[in-house]
């Protein structure tokens, strides 16, 4: 099999890691990769969200199966595209990607369906935003809508710091789209565990739980981020 994984970060680079391991691989791509990933695979020109340019090069190069790692590129329909042209691909479809892509569609699906979660309402303006920030306790969390590399989570401490993040997320546009819409969510404190899986629709295969380091500054007294470690036991 060649195998074409997309991204350029560690999580691509584990995934490449582990596939040339398969005798069943003979070609690995990565696109756009990364200095580590080319001592492993073969780095491509082209952009995680070059949706034509990633399909074009899995015809050229007669790929038998494309891995999409990036949240971008899922949301953005890459798997989509590489099925319609009959290029088998790894990764949730847009629609399922959606579940990732937005806070305020994961929150509904949560509450749908009964699965636990802290209570949270959503805002499509900052006026009304603002206005239900001036009756809530302190500390609570606003959360822009889209993907945000995992940077789009403020956790406010009283009103000021709130309306800041609204009118910063909504207004400024600091995050760009993806701050269209914000979820306005109780805090909550405790330990925070991450549990991936990977089905096929039928079955589930989970990975081992990990603890991620998001805040920023000794004591968590910074911004979160797309992930300072984990760690895993």
């Amino acid at each position: 099999m060649k195998v074409l994984v997309v991204g350029s970060g560690g999580r691509e680079h584990t995934l490449v890691w582990k596939i040339v391991q398969s005798p069943k691989v003979e070609k690995v791509y990565c696109a756009p990769g990364n200095g580590g990933i080319s001592a492993i695979a073969e780095c491509v020109p082209v952009k995680a969200m070059d949706i034509d340019g990633i399909v074009n090069f899995s015809k050229e190069k007669e790929i038998d199966m494309v891995v999409v790692a990036p949240d971008d590129p899922l949301a953005a329909g890459m798997v989509d595209a590489l099925e319609e042209a009959g290029i088998r691909a790894f990764g949730p479809r847009k629609a399922a990607a959606t579940i990732e892509s937005s806070k305020a569609f994961a929150k509904n699906l949560m509450k749908k369906y009964n699965i636990p979660t802290a209570s949270y309402e959503v805002f499509e303006n900052s006026t009304d935003a603002i206005s239900y920030l001036q009756n809530q306790q302190y500390p609570l969390v606003v959360k822009a809508d889209g993907l945000a590399l995992g940077k789009g989570v403020i956790i406010a401490q009283n009103f000021d710091e709130a309306k800041q993040a609204v009118e910063s997320i909504m207004e400024d546009k600091v995050f760009g789209e993806a701050g269209s819409k914000v979820v306005i969510e109780e805090f909550l404190v405790g330990q925070e565990v991450s549990m991936l899986a990977f089905t096929d629709g039928k079955t589930i295969k989970t990975m081992v739980s990990s603890q991620d380091h998001k805040r920023a500054l000794d004591n968590d007294q910074g911004l979160n981020t797309g992930g300072m470690g984990t760690f895993s036991k």
